[in-house]
């Protein structure tokens, strides 16, 4: 793919303007079983500095100030493969009030599916499971979990993510996990943008109609962390859609590694002071005997204040013949949650075993993809990428 280039002067005062990110997403579009894409700074024929960013990043002075006036709201162009994403940090782009007023990310919802499906290993249809408020301070009872915010061509939205131990850095993890529709939409659109993880969103939960006044410090208590690497399933590229579950939801999984937005030197984990592991391989739904969901739903009922919870027993759902079967919980939560932490008590800790990514129409059911291969492969290849970090 073309590469923009520039001199080491104007890298110098673009630097000194904006933190620009160069990011990617592995596997790429073009073959899904591919291993992750390599860093951008890698690539070989690189310009001055061997500095080279993908298309659509500013790179003059006079296109970072129109991108931090909102130039990124420019979508014509909207970067779809791997290699192409590109999110530089805005400072204060985020404050409390803008947090307030993003909405749930597009619900991607299905009829109804129950026992009796034409594909193999689905269960019946699970009641609906009510659900409950997380015990606040959330930093003190959930502190892993968080709010990811993003601007897509709708306006700003908000998924859920989780703060994920890194093999790589054992305490210091800056991994967040996500769904994959959380960050691009899939094979009819391209990345999102703007991307920020804000763990233990709303502290104490006020009321969404006060978050715009409460203090930072109760909005943001460990601040805001910009993605600056991505990783997704080529699955999820090739056949996801945002507006209605299909067989790509079976991978819609994604992998952010983040940095502060601050500057500051401390990982995520170090900051938080939590992280879950994840359980790659685990059982499937039919072996799980129970489980928690977690995230923040943003569509009526809710508002996207509160950090919520349903303990569930998880059942199977196949979206299409040849993928594989997801797990599925009876849970009211709404739009919003996706991306949001599925977690079992493992050996003691909290273990991540899926995340939501699609619901029913009437919204008494969740599903989230079974954590195979395909997402070991994503895990691993960001984890390797920053190892020597």
């Amino acid at each position: 793919m073309p590469f923009i280039r520039r001199s080491t002067a104007a890298a110098a005062a673009v630097a000194a303007l904006l933190a620009v990110t160069a990011t990617a997403c592995g596997p790429s579009d073009d073959n899904a079983s591919a291993a992750p894409d390599s860093s951008v700074a890698e690539e070989k024929g690189g310009g001055a500095g061997g500095l080279k960013l993908p298309k659509g990043v500013p790179t003059s002075i006079d296109d970072l100030k129109k991108w931090k006036d909102g130039g990124w709201q420019d979508w014509d162009n909207w970067a779809r493969k791997a290699q192409d994403f590109a999110n530089p940090i805005i400072e204060d782009h985020w404050k409390s009030d803008r947090l307030a007023k993003a909405k749930a990310a597009p619900d991607v919802s299905v009829k109804a599916t129950g026992f009796g499906s034409e594909y193999d290993a689905t269960d019946p249809e699970p009641r609906p499971v009510t659900a409950e408020q997380v015990a606040r301070p959330y930093h003190r009872h959930m502190a892993p979990v968080g709010k990811i915010f993003f601007d897509s061509p709708d306006g700003p939205r908000v998924c859920s993510g989780t703060v994920v131990e890194d093999p790589a850095h054992p305490g210091k993890s800056s991994l967040v996990w996500t769904a994959g529709h959380c960050v691009h939409s899939g094979k009819q659109g391209g990345w999102m943008r703007n991307i920020v993880f804000v763990p233990s969103y709303n502290d104490n939960g006020v009321p969404m109609s006060q978050v715009g006044q409460t203090p930072a410090q109760q909005v943001t208590p460990y601040g805001r962390f910009w993605a600056d690497w991505i990783t997704t399933s080529g699955e999820w590229l090739n056949m996801g859609s945002e507006e209605t579950g299909n067989g790509g939801s079976a991978y819609d999984f994604a992998v952010l590694h983040v940095k502060p937005e601050n500057g500051s030197g401390k990982s995520l984990q170090e900051t938080v002071g939590a992280a879950a592991q994840v359980w790659f391989n685990a059982p499937s739904a039919d072996g799980i005997s129970s489980l928690d969901a977690f995230g923040y739903p943003a569509a009526p009922p809710y508002d996207g204040a509160r950090m919520m919870n349903c303990p569930a027993r998880p059942g199977r759902l196949t979206m299409q013949q040849g993928t594989p079967a997801m797990h599925r919980i009876g849970c009211t939560m709404t739009g919003g949650t996706s991306g949001g932490g599925w977690f079992v008590n493992r050996g003691g800790k909290l273990t991540l075993v899926s995340n939501s990514s699609i619901s029913s129409n009437a919204h008494t059911w969740l599903a989230g993809p079974h954590l195979g291969p395909e997402a070991e492969r994503v895990f691993n290849g960001i984890s390797r990428k920053f190892a020597g970090q």
